[in-house]
C-alpha cells in the first residue's frame, strides 16, 4: 500500500473519531464541519495515490495543486471506473458544503444538521449523512487496496 492511501486510512481513523465520539457528546455544527473538512482531507491522500500511481506508469509528470485539476485527470485516467468516478463526485460536493452558506439545525440535539442551497437544491447535512459519506471513503479505501493488490 502506498503512502498516501495510508495517510488517507489514518485521516478516516480521526473522522470515526469525531462522528462515534465527538459528535455523540457534542452534536454542533463546528464538529460536522470538521468531519466533512476531515473528509475532504482524506480523498485528498486518495486523489494524489492515483496520480502517483499515473506518474509510477510515466503518463503523467507531476502532481498538480489544483484540486479542480486533480479531479479532471483522475476523471481523464480512470474515465471506466465507475467507484472512482463516483468518489471524485463525492468529494467536489464535499468540498462544496464547505464553502457555502449553511443554517444550523437542532444544535446540540440528535437531529444536529447544516441546511443549505446547492444548485438550487435544499441539502441537509446532518450526523447520519456524515456517516454516509464516511462509509463510502472507508469503501473506497477498501476497493483501491484490493484493486492494488490485484
Amino acid at each position: 500500500m502506498n503512502e498516501q492511501l495510508h495517510k488517507a486510512k489514518e485521516e478516516l481513523k480521526r473522522v470515526d473519531h469525531l462522528i462515534y465520539v465527538s459528535l455523540k457528546y457534542t452534536r454542533t455544527v463546528d464538529v460536522i464541519r470538521n468531519v466533512v473538512d476531515r473528509l475532504i482531507s482524506s480523498f485528498d491522500f486518495v486523489l494524489d495515490s492515483l496520480l502517483q500511481d499515473q506518474i509510477d506508469a510515466e503518463k503523467l509528470e507531476i502532481i498538480p495543486q489544483a484540486p479542480k485539476l486533480k479531479c479532471e485527470l483522475i476523471e481523464k485516467f480512470y474515465s471506466k471506473d465507475k467507484v472512482i468516478l463516483a468518489a471524485v463526485d463525492e468529494y467536489l460536493l464535499l468540498r462544496l458544503i464547505l464553502r457555502v452558506e449553511y443554517e444550523s439545525e437542532n444544535e446540540y440535539r440528535r437531529h444536529v444538521g447544516m441546511i443549505m442551497t446547492i444548485e438550487g437544491k435544499e441539502l441537509k447535512v446532518n450526523i447520519d449523512q456524515v456517516s454516509i459519506y464516511y462509509q463510502r471513503a472507508k469503501e473506497l479505501i477498501e476497493y483501491l487496496e484490493k484493486t492494488n493488490n490485484d
